[in-house]
């Protein structure tokens, strides 16, 4: 069993909060606009992270990280991208490979809306944690914490961390 931390669009911004909830799992995973690479280094010092790179993120970010990381996390078949849409909405640039060759759970940021809900046409869950950093217009920052647990995702929360400003 893995506990994940999932979280997005920090936009350079981390702090104790967030670092307490990274300490509380076994994994990381940023899914884009990481912004300053010492948010991502303050996670690494912590536990394994994984991370794709987002739009506002610039070569260094980009030659650290994947648009797209799709890996198996105990029995799951994980994609992470940073602009991947919604079920029945998504991005054009994954929308035949995730048709074809659907994973079981689809992570993407990019929107600062923390949503999470199940795709029926192509049996996969898909989540966004919405935004964990001040930068952008959410009101309130959030992240996702859940487990794998074999073939099962399973104790999903949502983390508020408080107001973006």
């Amino acid at each position: 069993m893995k506990k994940i931390l999932l979280l997005s669009d920090t936009h350079s911004h981390i702090d104790d909060t967030i670092l307490k909830y990274v300490r509380q799992a076994d994994e990381v995973w940023h899914a884009g606009d990481i912004g300053n690479l010492a948010v991502t280094d303050s996670i690494k010092a912590e536990k394994p992270l994984r991370a794709v790179f987002g739009n506002i993120d610039g070569n260094e970010a980009r030659m650290e990280f994947p648009l797209n990381n799709r890996f198996f996390c105990e029995g799951i078949d994980v994609w992470i991208t940073h602009i991947g849409g919604y079920p029945g909405k998504y991005n054009p640039a994954v929308r035949e490979e995730i048709s074809s060759k659907p994973p079981k759970l689809f992570i993407c940021g990019h929107s600062h809306i923390l949503k999470v809900q199940f795709d029926q046409k192509l049996n996969l869950l898909h989540m966004n944690p919405g935004a964990a950093g001040i930068s952008g217009l959410h009101k309130v920052r959030t992240m996702l914490r859940f487990e794998i647990d074999g073939d099962k995702i399973q104790n999903l929360e949502v983390v508020e961390i408080g107001k973006r400003y």
